[in-house]
């Protein structure tokens, strides 16, 4: 019998995701220190890793999930902007341009061992005028957010096209999560 899952993050948006799967879970977060840069793909893998892993370290026995998502856009990588000028210059940058979104995830079963994997998706913004930018960045949504935006909230206007995963750019690949945490035992 599988210990209930924890996920390890204080995002709302991968708590309502997780939800969705059925599957009995708690929220707890732990103090991981995260990578700010390197190659897009290791560095969700390892952030998501750290995050799990500190978790883990005090939840022994039990099934932990950790993510990780940034906003990759040529050879930048895009993290949670500091302040609303930050936002601005982020939206600027991802307006009338293709960016791929990176979300690590990472699996630690109940006798410690981790699974590690990533997905990514590929997003088009719109072109946006200079005013559309500053009321979004004005905004508190954009904040919290890789890449200062939201796909399911506001943000979403700003979308042309996206190929690969929805969750994957709200931050937590539900067709991957769902291997991951059968691999582990878990049912879902």
């Amino acid at each position: 019998m599988v210990q209930s899952l924890i996920l390890a993050s204080s995002s709302p948006r991968r708590r309502e995701l997780m939800g969705y799967t059925g599957v009995p879970f708690e929220v707890l977060t732990a103090d991981a220190e995260e990578l700010k840069s390197g190659e897009p793909a290791a560095l969700v893998m390892e952030n998501a890793r750290r995050k799990a892993q500190a978790v883990w370290d005090q939840n022994p026995g039990r099934v932990v999930l950790g993510a990780d998502t940034i906003v990759y856009q040529n050879g930048r990588v895009l993290g949670k902007p500091k302040d609303r000028r930050e936002a601005e210059e982020m939206i600027r940058l991802l307006s009338g341009n293709w960016h791929t979104v990176y979300t690590g995830v990472c699996v630690i079963n109940a006798k410690g061992e981790a699974d590690v994997r990533f997905d990514q998706s590929s997003v088009q913004f719109d072109d946006l005028e200079e005013d559309a930018i500053a009321r979004y960045a004005a905004d508190d949504e954009p904040m919290d957010k890789a890449g200062a935006y939201a796909i399911q909230g506001k943000g979403g206007m700003f979308v042309r096209r996206i190929e690969g995963s929805y969750s994957t750019v709200i931050g937590l690949p539900m067709h991957l999560v769902r291997h991951m945490l059968l691999r582990a035992g878990v049912p879902c």
